[in-house]
């Protein structure tokens, strides 16, 4: 075993601090690094954690070291939280401003001096309209910038005159889903609500597809909602990336049913905010919107109920007046028009008293002429017809007798042909009939050789059996 010089381990510590601070005294850097293993002692405000670089393609570590943050680092900690609404914690990507020292019992230290809020906030701005300009080159059939604005087909919906049935999409535990459930129970105007709940993870940009399948399965239920109601409560700016996602910006663009966010984010519109129909701060104004909407509505009702008794009262004293005016005229004209035909009555009583006379002194003439006329007119009339019925009952004798004696002549020809033409007389003649199976015969057609037929002659009835068959030609 060798001996060598040796020195304590205070003494080496103390020369790497030496050349460690001839290094890297009075010297600070900005170093853009992930955060993680972060704790936080509230009592003193301390913040310690590391920071780590990330390979861009394997996510591996390449590089990690302790920090620390107090004092003034602390106090920058708060206003970066306080500006960007994002709290100091693990996962986050930030810019900070480091110093390098060394304790020889504490080791190598990084202490936080300062942090960017700009970076955080102009990182997560550049992912947005990263997302933006991908929706509108993607989704350009129902996704179009005009101006500052976006113009998608969800926003171009009409909403219900009255909104009344909802879907909403929200956390089954969130505060802020209670604060919109108890402003719309609670609304001053007595309207009630139907609602159906979609209840799912609304945090955390990995998410978006689990709200996504919410908004189908809406569409899939086939239930015809008025509104689809996307709500979350408050939170740190990361909480929000979920909502500044493609996949959930083009869903909401083209959902067929008008959709209201109340997203809780008071500072910044998300990409969900600018493809959505409307888009309100928080869920509470979220409801007091649908609230109001439906108060219009029934304003607008009780504004025309107002206007449309105005106008019935002025119409109604307008046609009073119209009608008192007819009324005065009718009866005045009436009492004149009375007064002339009553004079204009008695002229024609009078004329018709004695013109009535006349005219029943020469009708009386009249109808005593004509009285002796019918008189003696049916007697002729019954004379003359009495002599026209005499003479068709002898044309009509004379006719039937001879009628008759034509008829049995014709009767007694036809008795003599079917004598002539009975079987019987044809079987004294020679002739004979031939039965085949109980029927008739006219020819042999039918007839071969072992046939059994039947003789029918004038005499007798013979039984046979075919013993040839020979055609006869006939030219």
């Amino acid at each position: 075993m060798t001996t060598s010089a040796s020195i304590k381990l205070s003494v080496l510590t103390g020369k790497i601090q030496q050349a460690l601070h001839q290094v890297f005294a009075e010297q600070t850097w900005w170093v853009v690094a992930d955060v993680t293993n972060h704790s936080f002692y509230r009592q003193k405000g301390y913040h310690y954690f590391d920071l780590v670089e990330k390979d861009e393609y394997s996510g591996g570590i390449v590089a990690k070291v302790s920090a620390v943050a107090w004092g003034n680092g602390a106090i920058r900690i708060s206003e970066f939280e306080f500006v960007t609404g994002q709290q100091f914690k693990n996962d986050i990507h930030v810019l900070v401003r480091v110093s390098v020292s060394y304790h020889q019992v504490h080791g190598l230290q990084i202490t936080l001096l300062d942090i960017d809020t700009n970076f955080t906030v102009g990182l997560l701005e550049q992912q947005k309209q990263q997302t933006l300009l991908r929706l509108t080159t993607e989704c350009a059939d129902f996704i179009r910038k005009v101006g500052d604005r976006y113009i998608t087909r969800n926003n171009q919906l009409t909403l219900p005159r009255v909104i009344q049935r909802l879907a909403v999409v929200t956390s089954g535990n969130s505060a802020g889903y209670q604060d919109f459930k108890h402003t719309l129970d609670h609304n001053l105007f007595g309207y009630t609500f139907v609602i159906d709940n979609y209840f799912t993870v609304v945090q955390g940009e990995a998410k978006a597809e689990l709200v996504q399948q919410r908004l189908i399965d809406i569409y899939n239920s086939q239930v015809p909602y008025d509104a689809v109601v996307i709500i979350r409560g408050g939170g740190a700016q990361t909480d929000f990336l979920l909502f500044d996602t493609f996949i959930l910006g083009r869903a909401v663009a083209k959902f067929p049913i008008p959709v209201i966010t109340g997203i809780g984010h008071q500072k910044n519109e998300t990409v969900t905010d600018m493809m959505a129909h409307t888009a309100t701060k928080t869920p509470t104004k979220a409801a007091e919107l649908i609230i109001a909407h439906n108060r219009s509505f029934e304003e607008s009702v009780i504004s025309a109920r107002q206007q449309i008794l105005i106008r019935a009262q002025q119409m109604f004293s307008g046609h009073f007046q119209s009608l008192s005016y007819l009324n005065s005229s009718i009866i005045n004209q009436a009492r004149n028009l009375l007064a002339a035909h009553k004079e204009a009555l008695h002229a024609c009583n009078n004329v018709v008293l004695h013109t009535s006379r006349d005219i029943l002194l020469n009708n009386h003439r009249d109808l005593i002429t004509v009285s002796n006329a019918v008189l003696s007119k049916p007697r002729m009339m019954v004379s003359n017809r009495r002599n026209d019925l005499e003479n068709a009952i002898g044309k009509f004798r004379s006719f039937s007798r001879l009628f008759i004696q034509s008829k049995r002549g014709q009767v007694a020809h036809y008795d003599t042909l079917f004598k002539l033409m009975s079987p019987a007389n044809i079987l004294k003649r020679g002739f004979a009939m031939v039965y085949l199976d109980d029927q008739v015969i006219s020819n042999a057609a039918n007839l071969q050789p072992g046939a059994h037929i039947r003789v029918v002659m004038q005499d007798a009835s013979l039984e046979a059996t075919v013993n040839t068959k020979t055609n006869n030609t006939h030219e």
